[in-house]
């Protein structure tokens, strides 16, 4: 049986950190699941990593859709999110919900939305009708050409306030998960003690509830320079099974990321 939302949130409660990892066919799925990951989330990073664009943008609803189909039929145990591409949820609610029911069709058990404030209403009327969300604050990727490149966020104390006060106010509209992605480990953790429910982390803070990285950034395969945030797990197991569950270990022991892996202010 996969784990549902009520077992995520169970694990937040009592203190266990949530392992996850992005996922984009079946082979990777099996691999994972059996090395113990939570949570595999299909993103729209696939862009990059599996169709060789140099952003997420180009990347469909229809290819989630068949990506998550794919993860699904590779897996039985873990929770399935995937996420909701460039121009699939900044338009109507309405128009965003019929994009989001495509996923979860295929299978997905919850759609990650990037955005602040300005969501709200998107997540809120997804939320009321079962669609569960996980709401993706801080650096997002969708908007690179707006914040002119894959940069920190946060860092100033305006920018800092914006980000928490877009943290509550997406969890208040409804949003299950809080994703957090390149900001100050200061910030992370302030937007930790701001909101009650779980928070994942990448490039933010080992506070955070549980971890997320691109699978092929941790095995080593991203053809570009790593962000801070990536360690090579591959690199100190030398297969890809043992990569991920020493990356599975450590995340639950607290131990990653560790202070080289996180932002400042």
């Amino acid at each position: 049986m996969r784990k549902s939302i009520t077992d995520l949130y169970t694990m937040h409660a009592r203190g266990e950190k949530i392992a996850m990892l992005t996922c984009y066919d079946s082979s990777f799925a099996r691999v994972l699941e059996n090395a113990g990951v939570d949570v595999l989330l299909v993103g729209d990073s696939l862009g990059m990593v599996v169709q060789g664009h140099d952003s997420p943008l180009p990347v469909s609803i229809a290819d989630v859709a068949y990506h998550t189909a794919c993860v699904v039929r590779g897996s039985r145990t873990v929770f399935i999110m995937a996420d909701m591409p460039f121009g699939s949820s900044q338009i109507t609610p309405q128009e965003t919900f019929r994009n989001a029911a495509e996923l979860m069709r295929a299978g997905a058990q919850m759609v990650k939305i990037e955005g602040g404030k300005e969501m709200v209403s998107t997540v809120e009327f997804l939320a009321s009708r079962g669609i569960p969300v996980c709401a993706h604050v801080g650096l997002t990727p969708q908007s690179v050409h707006q914040v002119g490149g894959f940069k920190v966020q946060g860092r100033d104390n305006a920018a800092a306030e914006r980000i928490i006060e877009d943290a509550k106010a997406l969890e208040t509209g409804g949003a299950s998960i809080l994703l957090m992605e390149a900001i100050p480990r200061t910030l992370a953790d302030r937007v930790c003690d701001a909101v009650t429910i779980p928070t994942i982390g990448i490039g933010a803070s080992p506070r955070c509830s549980g971890q997320v990285l691109v699978i092929y950034d941790m095995l080593g395969l991203g053809a570009y320079i790593p962000p801070r945030f990536v360690r090579p797990f591959i690199k100190e197991t030398g297969s890809i099974e043992e990569a991920v569950k020493l990356y599975v270990a450590e995340v639950k022991a607290g131990q990653f990321p560790g202070p080289e892996h996180c932002y400042h202010s």
